[in-house]
Protein backbone atom coordinates (compact mmCIF):
# COMPACT_ATOMS: atom_id res chain seq x y z
CA UNK A 1 0.00 0.00 0.00
CA UNK A 2 2.87 2.36 0.81
CA UNK A 3 4.35 1.70 -2.58
CA UNK A 4 1.03 2.52 -4.30
CA UNK A 5 0.81 5.95 -2.61
CA UNK A 6 4.43 6.70 -3.48
CA UNK A 7 3.68 6.01 -7.17
CA UNK A 8 0.55 8.23 -6.98
CA UNK A 9 2.53 11.13 -5.45
CA UNK A 10 5.29 10.89 -8.07
CA UNK A 11 2.74 10.72 -10.92
CA UNK A 12 0.82 13.71 -9.54
CA UNK A 13 4.04 15.73 -9.22
CA UNK A 14 5.01 14.90 -12.79
CA UNK A 15 1.56 15.89 -14.05
CA UNK A 16 1.67 19.24 -12.21
CA UNK A 17 5.17 20.02 -13.45
CA UNK A 18 4.19 19.13 -17.02
CA UNK A 19 1.13 21.34 -16.90
CA UNK A 20 3.17 24.23 -15.45
CA UNK A 21 5.68 24.02 -18.30
CA UNK A 22 2.87 23.74 -20.85
CA UNK A 23 1.44 27.07 -19.66
CA UNK A 24 4.70 28.95 -20.27
CA UNK A 25 5.10 30.88 -23.53
CA UNK A 26 6.91 29.12 -26.36
CA UNK A 27 6.69 25.73 -24.70
CA UNK A 28 8.67 26.33 -21.53
CA UNK A 29 11.65 28.26 -20.31
CA UNK A 30 13.79 27.41 -23.32
CA UNK A 31 12.94 30.50 -25.37
CA UNK A 32 10.10 32.59 -24.02
CA UNK A 33 11.26 33.15 -20.50
CA UNK A 34 14.99 33.76 -20.78
CA UNK A 35 16.20 34.06 -24.29
CA UNK A 36 15.11 35.14 -27.68
CA UNK A 37 11.40 34.58 -27.33
CA UNK A 38 10.40 38.21 -27.59
CA UNK A 39 8.60 39.35 -30.68
CA UNK A 40 9.13 42.50 -32.74
CA UNK A 41 8.84 45.70 -30.78
CA UNK A 42 9.17 44.05 -27.39
CA UNK A 43 12.08 45.29 -25.29
CA UNK A 44 14.99 45.26 -27.60
CA UNK A 45 14.45 44.86 -31.23
CA UNK A 46 12.37 44.57 -34.26
CA UNK A 47 11.83 48.28 -34.77
CA UNK A 48 8.75 50.33 -34.01
CA UNK A 49 5.72 48.29 -34.99
CA UNK A 50 2.33 49.99 -34.70
CA UNK A 51 3.82 52.89 -32.77
CA UNK A 52 1.13 55.48 -32.04
CA UNK A 53 3.73 58.25 -31.84
CA UNK A 54 4.67 57.84 -35.47
CA UNK A 55 1.06 57.80 -36.65
CA UNK A 56 0.02 60.76 -34.51
CA UNK A 57 2.63 63.08 -35.96
CA UNK A 58 2.13 61.95 -39.53
CA UNK A 59 5.79 61.00 -39.86
CA UNK A 60 7.11 57.67 -41.05
CA UNK A 61 8.33 55.21 -38.44
CA UNK A 62 11.88 55.83 -39.63
CA UNK A 63 11.43 59.61 -39.73
CA UNK A 64 13.56 61.87 -37.60
CA UNK A 65 12.84 65.51 -36.81
CA UNK A 66 15.57 68.12 -36.82
CA UNK A 67 16.51 70.53 -34.06
CA UNK A 68 14.79 73.36 -35.91
CA UNK A 69 11.59 71.34 -36.26
CA UNK A 70 11.69 70.50 -32.54
CA UNK A 71 12.00 74.21 -31.76
CA UNK A 72 9.03 75.06 -34.00
CA UNK A 73 6.88 72.30 -32.51
CA UNK A 74 7.69 73.38 -28.95
CA UNK A 75 6.83 76.98 -29.82
CA UNK A 76 3.50 75.87 -31.32
CA UNK A 77 2.77 73.98 -28.10
CA UNK A 78 3.65 77.04 -26.04
CA UNK A 79 1.47 79.30 -28.20
CA UNK A 80 -1.47 76.98 -27.65
CA UNK A 81 -1.06 76.05 -23.95
CA UNK A 82 1.43 78.49 -22.36
CA UNK A 83 0.66 82.02 -23.53
CA UNK A 84 3.71 84.28 -23.47
CA UNK A 85 6.30 81.51 -23.27
CA UNK A 86 9.13 81.38 -25.81
CA UNK A 87 11.72 78.74 -26.62
CA UNK A 88 14.97 79.55 -24.85
CA UNK A 89 17.09 76.46 -25.44
CA UNK A 90 16.96 73.23 -27.47
CA UNK A 91 19.26 70.44 -26.31
CA UNK A 92 19.55 67.26 -28.41
CA UNK A 93 20.15 63.89 -26.75
CA UNK A 94 20.31 60.39 -28.07
CA UNK A 95 17.90 57.91 -26.60
CA UNK A 96 16.61 54.54 -27.58
CA UNK A 97 15.51 54.82 -31.15
CA UNK A 98 17.16 58.07 -32.18
CA UNK A 99 17.79 61.70 -31.37
CA UNK A 100 15.25 63.53 -29.23
CA UNK A 101 15.25 67.03 -27.79
CA UNK A 102 14.91 68.65 -24.41
CA UNK A 103 13.41 72.11 -24.84
CA UNK A 104 13.35 74.88 -22.25
CA UNK A 105 10.71 77.57 -22.51
CA UNK A 106 10.84 80.85 -20.63
CA UNK A 107 7.73 82.68 -19.48
CA UNK A 108 6.98 86.39 -19.29
CA UNK A 109 7.71 86.46 -15.54
CA UNK A 110 10.89 84.38 -15.67
CA UNK A 111 9.21 81.00 -15.29
CA UNK A 112 10.97 78.06 -16.91
CA UNK A 113 9.30 74.94 -18.27
CA UNK A 114 11.09 71.90 -19.69
CA UNK A 115 9.66 69.78 -22.48
CA UNK A 116 10.62 66.62 -24.29
CA UNK A 117 10.20 66.37 -28.07
CA UNK A 118 10.49 62.80 -29.31
CA UNK A 119 11.73 61.71 -32.72
CA UNK A 120 8.20 61.87 -34.20
CA UNK A 121 7.57 65.42 -33.04
CA UNK A 122 5.36 64.77 -30.02
CA UNK A 123 5.81 67.45 -27.35
CA UNK A 124 5.51 66.32 -23.72
CA UNK A 125 6.10 68.34 -20.54
CA UNK A 126 8.72 67.20 -18.02
CA UNK A 127 7.30 67.13 -14.50
CA UNK A 128 4.59 69.50 -13.36
CA UNK A 129 4.21 73.26 -13.19
CA UNK A 130 6.64 73.57 -10.26
CA UNK A 131 8.99 76.54 -10.47
CA UNK A 132 12.63 75.77 -11.04
CA UNK A 133 15.21 77.82 -9.16
CA UNK A 134 17.65 79.79 -11.29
Amino acid sequence: MKRFWMVVVVAASAALAGSAFAQMPYGGMGRGMWGGGMGPGMMGGGGQVNCPGAAASGQAATGQITEEQAKELAQQYADQYLKGFTVERVLPFTGRGGTMYSVELKGPEGQVRSFHVNRWGNVMPFGGPARRAG
